[in-house]
């Protein structure tokens, strides 16, 4: 072979590895909302030791009523016991103020037996929102043991027939399953890896294939709850009980499936849950009732909009969940997920949003909405709102290291 045509060949496999590499998106973070981050996470340091103050004895925060100045906590078997020491631990990665990280160690105590409980399908937002942040922190073979059995519990939960895990318990001949469910399968995925067994994630990968095809309407938006026969597998209701009508599109719903698909090809990279978070994100961007901050109003299709209240908890989740989506695509489409997600972090960091030091029973956010038709937790902060609102916060400044 001469030099000429030794040069070419080189040339070609130069050519061809780099049309086969394919480059992480370069995202540009702003030196002044980092600043800012940081900030907010010393706000939320003293904010949680003021909540420390307001907790009573062996009970989690659930919320704070602002016009009555009524803290509102919950035992451990509620299914939002894993954000308070899920939140403390965010902030203690960030601001190193052992306080927090002692009263973690004391409400994850508290929280363990939870490991056993076969009556929810919430272990994942309990357990792994909780003992697997402190896991990856300071591992210790007790908190390994503590997430397989809670794990384990989790599968028990699980009906072949169905393709689903059980959400609520419900009477005899339902079988009902909610959007909210595709965040807790992130617990069986690292049981997997950690025990080697594939049960764990062959059950979480059909609960998502399931949802996947019955959950989603043409449109990609998503129902809140399907009732299956449990015997059959076949569905017999689509409803949204959290939102404002069957067909509407509950806010915090969206989001859940977003962050839930999005996590789903994290664990898989199967492309099919990619498709799916990003026809999801693009139901959210896309909608005429997106506010122009980004922080939606608590239904899509509420009827008093554009006065209708916001839910900053589905903002949180939503700009968590687009700062990890954003990783998975390319050129316009991942700068847009970015750009979004860095609005509302901004918005959410406003004094619109956040909350006064001193205030607020010492969560950070305000304007959650957890059930409007229930007329429960209505325009108060929400404990779920403030883990997922560290958590973006968190993941945007690990893209300027």
């Amino acid at each position: 072979m001469n030099k000429s045509n030794t040069c070419l060949c080189l040339l070609l496999v130069v050519a061809i590895a780099a049309g086969c590499t394919v480059k992480e998106p370069f995202f540009k973070t702003d030196p002044e909302l980092l600043t800012n981050i940081d900030r907010s996470f010393a706000d939320a340091d003293q904010q949680y030791q003021l909540m420390m103050k307001n907790l009573p004895p062996n009970q989690f925060p659930k919320t704070f009523y602002p016009l009555t100045g009524k803290f509102e906590a919950c035992n451990s078997d509620w299914w939002v016991s894993g954000f308070y020491p899920g939140s403390l631990l965010y902030i203690y990665e960030q601001t190193k103020d052992t306080v927090l990280y002692k009263e973690t160690e004391r409400i994850l105590k508290v929280l363990e037996k939870e490991k056993y409980n076969k009556t929810t399908h919430d272990l994942g937002f309990m357990m792994y929102c909780s003992f697997g942040m402190a896991n990856a922190i300071r591992p210790k073979p007790e908190y390994k043991d503590i997430l397989i059995t809670s794990a384990k519990s989790l599968a028990s939960r699980f009906n072949s027939k169905v393709g689903c895990i059980q959400s609520w318990d419900a009477k005899p001949g339902e079988f009902l399953v909610i959007i909210d469910n595709m965040m807790n399968l992130e617990l069986l995925f690292w049981a997997s890896r950690e025990t080697g067994d594939s049960a764990y994630y062959k059950i979480a990968v059909t609960h998502a294939n399931t949802t996947m095809k019955n959950h989603f309407r043409a449109d990609y938006s998503s129902y809140h709850v399907i009732d299956y026969n449990p015997e059959t597998g076949l569905v017999q209701k689509k409803r949204t009980d959290q939102g404002y009508a069957d067909e509407s599109a509950w806010a915090r719903g969206q989001v859940w499936g977003l962050y839930g698909y999005t996590l789903m090809y994290r664990e898989t990279k199967d492309r099919q849950y990619l498709e799916q978070a990003n026809h999801i994100a693009g139901f959210l961007l896309k909608h005429p009732n997106l506010p122009a901050d980004k922080i939606p109003f608590w239904d899509f299709n509420a009827p008093d909009i554009p006065h209708a209240l916001r839910d900053a908890s589905a903002g949180a989740v939503m700009a968590s969940a687009l700062l990890e989506l954003c990783r998975y695509n390319k050129a316009d489409q991942a700068q847009l997920y970015f750009k979004t997600a860095e609005k509302m972090i901004r918005t959410l960091s406003s004094a619109q949003y956040k909350a006064i030091i001193g205030t607020n029973g010492g969560f950070i956010l305000k304007h959650g909405v957890g059930h409007m038709p229930k007329g429960s937790e209505v325009d108060v902060p929400l404990t779920y709102g403030d883990y997922y609102y560290l958590e973006a916060l968190k993941r945007y400044k690990d893209y300027a290291n």
